[in-house]
């Protein structure tokens, strides 16, 4: 029997899941722990329950953004392929989508803080490496068997840069034809299936 989580497990992870939102909506220096414990609907004096430091919460927020992150691209990446996409199409496809292009909030954490990411404390530090090793390994799987030592951090970090500018430029025709530019460079030079890019 499935034993449900107590009160403070759950306020926890209210607090973590908050956070998550809000590293990636603002960075890391654009929220305090003040904004996130009233975005959550806390008080701001029961932060110390939960963590040591605004870094821990940090850490495990990013941890927590990149689990929901991975979770979302598998699932995409699993309808896309159920429709015939290639696994590299599917994850090309869907990372560099409009929806993500306006989803800073709920997507890639490695996109929305990479730039902030050696800023950080150690802790915080290593957990984005986590999120970066993460990202790589994704694309990694979704090569054909195979692929050039090296080739799955290349795209990775095409990925991400083509996001970043994406979004620098906005969520905007322009900012759309560079996601689409980038889809379809790396669709034509990596992608062994033979069905057009979305």
């Amino acid at each position: 029997m499935e034993i449900a989580p107590n009160r403070k497990a759950l306020t926890h992870e209210r607090i973590v899941d908050t956070a998550s939102r809000a590293i990636r909506r603002a960075g890391f220096q654009g929220v305090g722990v003040g904004d996130i414990m009233k975005e959550a609907g806390l008080t701001h004096g029961g932060f110390y329950a939960h963590f040591a430091s605004r870094d821990a919460l940090l850490a495990e927020a990013l941890a927590h953004a990149g689990q929901q992150s991975a979770a979302r691209i598998a699932k995409g990446n699993a309808a896309r392929e159920a429709e015939g996409a290639s696994p590299l199409r599917a994850l090309v496809d869907g990372y560099l989508s409009e929806r993500h292009l306006s989803g800073t909030e709920n997507g890639c954490a490695v996109a929305a803080l990479v730039s902030e990411m050696p800023r950080q404390s150690p802790d915080v530090r290593a957990a984005a490496a986590e999120r970066v090793r993460g990202l790589v390994s994704a694309v990694e799987r979704a090569l054909p068997e195979g692929a050039a030592p090296g080739l799955a951090a290349a795209i990775a970090s095409q990925l991400v840069g083509a996001l970043q500018l994406a979004r620098a430029l906005g969520d905007n025709a322009e900012g759309k034809a560079l996601l689409a530019d980038n889809r379809r460079a790396l669709l034509a030079r990596h992608d062994v299936s033979s069905s057009p890019s979305t």
